[in-house]
């Protein structure tokens, strides 16, 4: 027996609206996330390497998907709709999204520190003193590779629901969206 169902949105490029349409299934891959970026693509696509290795539901990550698809549980946080996107309304069950703290996304993305507490955040902001660098020196360089491991492994926490920095502001990550799972597009 499927749970009850939930609603999400996810802004994606009109080609994957077509891709649905023809295919019946999407799934991200590296060549499209931050193509636009140029020559700081790499450094955003080792964050989304560690994303899809280390995501809770990597045991259920189908074989030929390469990265996740990010999802919104409300319509109104849903990144803006603009020329050449589309904003899909999909109807999924709950337990294929693994929860990420956006604060905490874009930590990773800025290659730093996740902290476990406030006295955590003090040490850590410490050791960078004491090396006279910052988060993303210190992960950017060869020259610190203990302070780069600590970076890394604070990343877990991105996981943990009872770990935040700034906002509670959650979004989701699913490994594919499947045209029967489209219940519109969203007009504006």
């Amino acid at each position: 027996m499927e749970g009850e169902k939930i609603r999400v949105w996810t802004k994606q490029h009109e080609n994957v609206w077509k891709i649905l349409q023809e295919k019946g299934r999407f799934i991200q891959q590296k060549r499209y996330v931050a193509g636009d970026l140029g020559d700081q693509a790499g450094i955003m696509r080792e964050a989304y390497d560690w994303l899809a290795k280390n995501s809770p539901d990597v045991k259920n990550k189908p074989a030929d998907v390469e990265y996740p698809v990010w999802v919104s549980f409300k319509k109104e946080t849903t990144m803006l709709k603009e020329p050449g996107t589309v904003i899909l309304e999909l109807e999924v069950d709950p337990a294929i999204i693994t929860h990420v703290n956006i604060e905490k996304w874009g930590a990773i993305l800025n290659y730093s520190y996740i902290p476990a507490d406030k006295a955590d955040a003090e040490r850590h902001h410490a050791l960078l003193e004491a090396y006279g660098v910052s988060d993303t020196k210190a992960y950017m360089s060869q020259f610190y590779p203990e302070i780069k491991r600590e970076i890394r492994e604070s990343w877990k926490r991105l996981f943990d629901p009872d770990i935040l920095i700034g906002s509670d502001l959650d979004y989701g990550n699913i490994w594919e969206i499947r045209i029967e799972w489209v219940k519109g597009l969203v007009e504006e």
